[in-house]
């Protein structure tokens, strides 16, 4: 008698194990409709959009394993939800739909929506009511995305890969040889039972800053036409996860253009995507980790001339919700999950710079690592130590804020967790 809850156990950890992978998609237009503030160029300070050079999407993918289900998402905008925006999306497609886990990524489009205003006067009530009706917008146009994924779950087979690309990026702030960067095109696939594709998720590092700033239109960059290319090609949906692009700019080669160039890119996904022989998992199983961190600011946001002269860089109702949020320190979050005991998943709140993804999965020994940045929260950028100390655009304490070596802790935060997940690190 005294074997029976061993028992029990065992059956139900062996009927979990023995479901398969299921996989749905689900996409949503989440163009804002007026006029609003862009992201990602500090010299437009408070300019208005003039309006669609192309539509800005959320594309989503449900993963159900072991009884589990993760939300992967690609969004077409500079970065994911602010904390509050994501805290509603998270409750909801958990009230709604069950889904414990979600890797919510923003692509880093330089031409997307400002995300962080809110409801108070001085801090966008007022003069950006517009910004504040598009949030709920978008929210619901995000929770959309993913339920319409979770209600198209169906058994799947999934196959992961990558190579190393020659001249499609190139490290911005360096100038020691040889510079870092993460050449490498990730690729996760998902067919039918039948063989049919449903979903392709793509993880490249580059930054999308190929329209100039002074285009004042929404436009995905070169990942709207990427991702495009890639489902004309295949007929599966596209989800596209930026990577540790902090020092990582796009290298046009001979693709002058964001349409040439995200053509280009496009192929290599797709030939990469038709190499690979998608599988039934003998042993389907998700396992997520998510956690948040403190650290100490570098930068004095309490110092009056120091808020002035980031409010002089931008635009005074934007610094005030960046000072909330920075109120108890630099908080980002890491979320690791584990899909089928050999890929792994790293989504990260910032911008890191590519030698922590590449130590990352040299580091990792699995499968196939999906290192994902602008993930699940935003708290600028994350150099590395050698970064800050040769200094540079993304390495000083103006869009660095949090302490120096923050991006190594959280790392190593990231490979334990991966190996206490794998089993070889016992908690």
């Amino acid at each position: 008698m005294r074997r029976v809850p061993w028992l029990v156990g065992l059956l139900a950890a062996s009927c979990a194990w023995g479901q398969g992978i299921q996989a749905g998609t689900g996409r949503r237009d989440i163009t804002p409709r007026e006029p609003l503030p862009m992201w990602g160029y500090g010299d437009r300070h408070d300019a208005l959009s003039e309006g669609v050079l192309d539509p800005l999407y959320a594309d989503a993918l449900v993963i159900q394993a072991g009884g589990r289900k993760i939300a992967i998402v690609g969004l077409d905008l500079g970065r994911s939800p602010a904390e509050a925006s994501l805290e509603r999306i998270r409750r909801r497609i958990q009230e709604q739909g069950g889904i414990e886990y979600s890797i919510i990524a923003g692509s880093h489009t330089h031409h997307g929506p400002v995300l962080e205003l809110t409801g108070e006067v001085g801090k966008g009530k007022g003069r950006f009511d517009a910004a504040l009706r598009y949030y709920g917008q978008m929210e619901d146009g995000i929770v959309a995305a993913i339920l319409e994924a979770n209600a198209k779950l169906a058994p799947a087979r999934i196959a992961v890969g990558s190579t190393q690309l020659d001249g499609f990026n190139r490290n911005r702030q360096t100038r020691i040889e040889p510079k870092a960067s993460d050449r490498e095109l990730a690729v996760m696939r998902f067919d039918s039972a039948a063989g049919k594709p449903l979903a392709i998720v793509v993880n490249f590092a580059a930054h999308p800053t190929m329209l100039p700033a002074s285009t004042l239109r929404f436009s995905a960059d070169y990942v709207g036409a990427l991702k495009a290319e890639v489902t004309r090609e295949t007929g599966a949906a596209a989800i596209f996860l930026q990577g540790a692009a902090g020092d990582q700019s796009v290298n046009e080669g001979t693709n002058h253009g964001y349409q040439a160039f995200s053509e280009a890119l496009g192929k290599e996904a797709v030939k990469l995507a038709n190499s690979l022989d998608a599988q039934e998992p003998a042993h389907a199983a998700l396992e997520c980790r998510e956690e948040r961190f403190r650290f100490d600011p570098r930068t004095d946001f309490a110092n009056p001339q120091v808020r002035a002269a980031f409010e002089k860089a931008f635009f005074p109702e934007l610094i005030p919700n960046y000072l909330d949020e920075y109120a108890d320190g630099i908080r980002p979050r890491l979320t690791v999950a584990l899909l089928d005991g050999e890929i792994a998943l790293v989504g990260v709140s910032g911008e890191f710079f590519s030698n922590h993804a590449i130590r990352l999965k040299q580091r990792a020994r699995v499968k196939q690592l999906f290192f994902v940045g602008y993930a699940n929260g935003y708290h600028q950028y994350f150099p590395t130590i050698e970064a800050v100390a040769e200094g540079g655009y993304g390495a000083d304490n103006r869009v660095s804020p949090a302490a120096v070596g923050a991006g190594e802790q959280i790392m190593n935060t990231a490979l334990i967790r991966i190996y206490q997940m794998l089993g070889r690190i016992r908690n």
